[in-house]
């Protein structure tokens, strides 16, 4: 990882954990960059990446104004696992494994997933709990062809993490569709849905390495009044 995804990181966690309140400004840049150890540039680059992110707007004359942001949102568009939004935002949760296993695509699910007829892969379902009712069924097709070892106790706690840190995947760009699904009889079972519960929010994302592999496919399945959706778009003037 890059001294300013670092940075940028930190200051994350201190902007979502209430250390730097919305409203108010970020230390200068020349703090920054002493407490940091780092150039101003590498600086810049953590700002301007938590501006793309929606976490500040730069004023001219007074520095980085820190804007409102609401917590339990889960990203569209980002690349963030469950474990890392849960240590972020410091929310009690828990994750358990239903069951995991080795599975062949074929040619229905090759058309769902993206993978080709005949690659083997990892079927991994969990649920996530959250303020003690299961609210998020999580689907994930692994490749055996980049993630040969799995188990139950590295799928409890952040398999991204052992994919960058243990196996060294960059993990790159994802593509994603959202749609709302009729619940089905394994919702009902894995999770605790309202009584009058009939549909899903179903985040459905093909994830690949920076060579443009795909190594996994995934669908997360969320109760439709726990969570909001967001993402965060700034407007670039046109040039033409």
């Amino acid at each position: 990882m890059k001294n300013y995804e670092v940075i940028y990181q930190a200051i994350e966690r201190g902007i979502l954990k209430d250390i730097y309140e919305a409203g108010t400004y970020l230390p200068s840049e020349n703090t920054l960059r002493q407490t940091y150890h780092v150039s101003r540039d590498t600086i810049r680059k953590a700002l301007a990446l938590l501006m793309a992110n929606g976490y500040i707007q730069k004023i001219q004359g007074k520095g980085s104004l820190v804007l409102k942001r609401e917590q339990l949102r889960f990203p569209v568009s980002g690349l963030t696992s469950y474990k890392e939004l849960q240590n972020s935002y410091g929310y009690e949760s828990s994750t358990a494994v239903v069951s995991l296993r080795k599975i062949t695509i074929n040619q229905e699910t090759a058309h769902i997933t993206g993978f080709e007829v005949g690659a083997i892969c990892w079927e991994l379902i969990r649920t996530r709990t959250i303020d003690k009712k299961k609210v998020i069924l999580d689907k994930d097709l692994l490749s055996i062809e980049i993630v040969p070892e799995l188990d139950t106790e590295i799928a409890k706690d952040s398999i991204y993490r052992y994919f960058e840190n243990q196996l060294g995947i960059n993990i790159s760009f994802a593509e994603k569709e959202i749609t709302i699904d009729a619940l089905t009889d394994e919702d009902r079972e894995l999770l605790d849905l309202n009584q009058h519960d009939i549909n899903i929010v179903s985040v459905k994302s093909r994830v690949f390495t920076s060579d443009a592999h795909q190594f996994q496919y995934t669908e997360s399945r969320h109760q439709v009044d726990k969570f909001r959706f967001f993402d965060f778009a700034r407007r670039h003037p046109s040039t033409m």
